[in-house]
């Protein structure tokens, strides 16, 4: 029996929500009657309200987050309107704050803010033994962690096989970044490591390969790294693959030394710079010793084993596109293999909302709540970096142009780069939807004929680029080219008959 339906919208497959499992794992004896449904952004509402109401549940809880609010809302409402005996509850940090602005807690049935994991089985309980709580907004209990039980063992075969495995050694954060929900978080809380190394012991039995650490500071606690990453190294297989955030300007010796014993591509770091401007991070309330985050940076990427995502945000409160570019400049120059190009999203309830008036900032009222303009940013150059970001994904981040990229930046990445994004979008009036062959031919046209590249060594160099990847087929400039020399050998040859014919 289904009585109680624990679901979201994740934002593709892959995903598995972690928060659906610690509800689950904490449901005591409602557990037998509980499930776990999820969904993939792109499927229709009425699809998701006719598959959650076939399980005949009596509560469907939702977790709701940015990325899936719109969705869960027109799931919400098909709910309200054609089960209304469905007792809806949402939860997730979309729903934490503001709730009284927001049409779908208006249409739930209850909302719990903040920590979920015990609140929401007391309150079915409530309603499965016919009580009717007061109140339609409940704050979430944040209980020890200890008393919580994790959720790993809620992960199926399936997961494991085709999923990614989320996990998390301690939640919360320390650091008061402004834009980051986290920021309200008064510390990081750990989970007794000795628990929490038994259940990854018993996810690497099962098969799980590919662990992806929540913890928003990975690296807070040396030891509890340490023991960590030795145990996977233990444990080390070629399909091991191990994902965490790490505090930039806080990379000790000792920890480098274990960095060092993974093999190639195992590890894969992503580091929250944000922001090169001191004045912006003081504003912001991020404490970040630069040079130091700039050396550790340089050391993984030119010394460790591991693959290394950087995190840069435009929009901030007073840093113009100027200061982001030499941010990006600077970044590039340590040449991670990742650099993300964020834009400053109102996350609801974040500090970063006390700049709003100071400074300007004008956010999208939609979901991602992404900021338009600025004081010193107009809108017109927000669109611009947007573009820039998406481009950047393409050709930047993609790994699919080692040759035909550094012919793109130049001495100038940020520069070159705009440039490149305003032509093509010129050209195309799009960002999405880009088939590979199309883009190496709008590369080789910009490089040959808006940036003056050398000919020969930019289509050589897109040309090696297209083949490496292993696509087939004959690019536009290829046959361009052919037509070229054709033209050239006749052109040649009638000169050589005129010749003849002149002498004879």
């Amino acid at each position: 029996m289904t009585d109680i339906v624990l679901t979201t919208i994740n934002a593709r497959y892959v995903h598995a929500a972690l928060g659906l499992r610690y509800l689950a794992a904490n449901m005591g004896e409602l557990q037998s009657r509980t499930r776990i449904v999820e969904f993939v952004l792109g499927q229709r509402a009425f699809e998701i309200v006719e598959d959650l109401l076939a399980l005949n549940p009596r509560i469907i809880g939702i977790g709701v987050y940015i990325w899936n609010v719109d969705e869960c809302t027109r799931v919400v409402a098909l709910l309200k309107k054609v089960a209304p005996h469905v007792t809806v509850v949402l939860g997730g940090p979309e729903v934490s704050y503001e709730t009284g602005d927001q049409r779908i807690c208006a249409l739930a049935d209850y909302v719990i803010t903040g920590w979920g994991d015990v609140t929401f089985p007391k309150l079915a309980f409530e309603i499965m033994a016919g009580n009717v709580p007061q109140g339609k907004v409940i704050a979430g209990e944040q209980p020890p962690l200890a008393q919580l039980t994790l959720p790993y063992a809620q992960y199926t075969d399936e997961d494991i096989a085709k999923r990614f495995i989320y996990v998390e050694a301690s939640r919360g954060c320390p650091f008061k970044c402004e834009f980051c929900l986290s920021a309200l978080d008064k510390t990081a809380w750990p989970f007794e490591l000795d628990a929490f190394m038994g259940e990854i012991e018993k996810l690497y039995v099962r098969g799980a390969r590919n662990f992806r650490f929540v913890d928003r500071t990975f690296n807070l606690k040396i030891a509890v790294s340490e023991r960590i990453l030795e145990f996977f190294l233990a444990r080390m297989d070629n399909n091991l693959f191990l994902h965490f955030e790490l505090i930039p300007d806080h990379l000790p010796d000792k920890l480098k030394e274990t960095i060092l014993k993974f093999p190639p591509g195992a590890l894969h770091f992503e580091i929250g710079i944000q922001t090169f401007n001191p004045d912006v991070q003081t504003r912001i309330s991020r404490r970040q010793d630069d040079a130091q985050a700039e050396k550790n940076i340089r050391w993984l990427r030119e010394v460790s084993p591991a693959l290394i995502h950087v995190d840069l945000i435009a929009g901030l409160p007073g840093e113009d596109i100027a200061s982001f570019g030499r941010g990006f400049d600077r970044l590039h120059a340590l040449k991670p293999h990742e650099i993300q190009v964020g834009i400053l999203k109102r996350l609801r309830g974040a500090p970063i909302d006390r700049h709003t008036e100071v400074h300007q900032l004008r956010f999208n009222p939609d979901p991602p709540y992404n900021v338009l303009a600025t004081d010193c940013i107009t809108f017109n150059d927000m669109q611009r970096i947007s573009r820039f970001a998406r481009f950047w994904d393409l050709v930047g981040n993609s790994g699919r142009f080692h040759q035909a990229l550094p012919l793109l930046l130049g001495d100038a990445p940020f520069d070159n780069f705009m440039r490149f994004a305003d032509w093509l979008y010129g050209r195309t009036h799009k960002t999405h939807e880009f088939a590979f062959e199309r883009l190496c031919e709008f590369l080789q046209v910009y490089l040959t004929g808006v940036s003056c590249v050398n000919t020969d060594a930019a289509t050589a160099a897109v040309l090696a680029d297209y083949e490496a990847s292993g696509a087939r087929g004959r690019l536009a400039f290829m046959d361009a080219g052919v037509r070229t020399r054709d033209a050239q050998s006749a052109t040649a040859r009638a000169r050589m008959r005129q010749a003849r014919h002149v002498t004879a």
